[in-house]
């Protein structure tokens, strides 16, 4: 059974970084594309940032130049390290990841961004 368990989250004062961290575990063929997503509670999940197999990336506006995602194949673990952190940056961070038959989803981690 494949599992996908974050970890790195926490409470951080604004201007501040952390690092999430996805690890995927389990019966898993090949990773393609992992992607974070957040989540406001009473609001839509939204992307924030993706990384193909071969490392291309591309993020949501409102991270571009402060959160940068990568992935170690290896380990089949994405990472998000985010920097200049924003209140408005403040939501449970998941991952997701695709292969060629299926996706799945994390459970979570919540940032909590203070001003």
């Amino acid at each position: 059974q494949v599992q996908l368990v974050e970890s790195g989250g926490g409470l951080v004062q604004a201007g501040g970084s952390l690092r999430l961290s996805c690890a995927v575990t389990g019966s898993i063929f090949s990773i393609n594309n992992m992607a974070w997503y957040r989540q406001v509670p009473g609001k839509q999940r939204e992307w924030v940032a993706f990384i193909t197999s071969g490392g291309l990336t591309n993020y949501e506006d409102s991270v571009k130049g402060r959160f940068t995602i990568s992935r170690d194949n290896a380990k089949n673990t994405a990472y998000l390290q985010m920097n200049s952190l924003k209140p408005e940056d403040t939501a449970v961070y998941s991952c997701r990841v695709y292969t060629n038959y299926n996706n799945y989803w994390g459970q979570g981690t919540q940032v909590t961004v203070s001003s």
